[in-house]
């Protein structure tokens, strides 16, 4: 198979962190766990890391690209969004998800993709519309990703904001955010070399996770959204 040098590079200008969709205003969990003493080291992020991709992206947000990668319009994508929607049970997370989500469609409206200003119109008419992984997929389709690469993309900018969010929080140094990046980045890659069923149902555990990012409200202090 040839190398698609302008896939590469696109899925490079996506996957940075610096990537104008508002990724830094998440830590997904972690700033919570920190706060109840339950992250202080790397070990610990990778383990948490390995949680979210396994038990969180893989079972629930990738089956949910998945499915509005292949919708046929704007009506059938925002099936997919309510689904999202409805499979999320915490508050905050759902709101998490709806703000990243519309944040990253917004910088594709900007850039003129077609499908992103199309969709863009349901949401801004639907509160209960806009949740990540199905803007990542609007957005991939503009992008003109296929969805392998649609995938890895939504699976690797989850890896580099939760790395980034513990560099900010202090619990890891950029050096050892390499590491766990790299230890990641093996996991994502055996997750993705299997493919969902295509009847797959969206789901995920990750209890302790969803309890951290609905404490969020009561803190005194917060330095992320989730």
């Amino acid at each position: 198979m040839l190398f698609d040098r302008l896939q590469a590079l696109a899925l490079l200008q996506l996957g940075d962190s610096a990537y104008p969709a508002g990724g830094f205003a998440f830590s997904w969990g972690l700033e919570g766990l920190a706060a109840d003493g339950m992250l202080s080291n790397r070990n610990e992020l990778d383990r948490i890391i390995a949680d979210q991709l396994a038990r969180r992206w893989a079972t629930m947000e990738r089956v949910l690209l998945r499915k509005a990668f292949h919708a046929a319009g704007c009506d059938a994508i925002a099936a997919v969004d309510r689904l999202a929607e409805a499979g999320t049970p915490s508050a905050e997370m759902r709101e998490g998800s709806r703000r990243a989500g519309r944040a990253l469609l917004g910088v594709w409206v900007k850039l003129d993709g077609p499908l992103s200003v199309a969709y863009r119109t349901l949401v801004s008419s639907d509160a209960r519309l806009g949740h990540l992984p199905v803007a990542q997929a609007v957005v991939g389709r503009d992008a003109n990703f296929n969805l392998d690469a649609a995938e890895l993309v939504s699976g690797w900018t989850l890896v580099t904001g939760l790395v980034g969010a513990a560099v900010r929080l202090g619990i890891i140094g950029h050096v050892e955010a390499q590491r766990s990046q790299s230890a990641a980045r093996g996991l994502l890659a055996e997750l993705l070399a299997e493919t969902p069923p295509a009847d797959a149902s969206p789901a995920s555990f990750t209890p302790f996770i969803d309890i951290a990012v609905s404490r969020g409200p009561l803190r005194d202090v917060r330095m992320f959204t989730t």
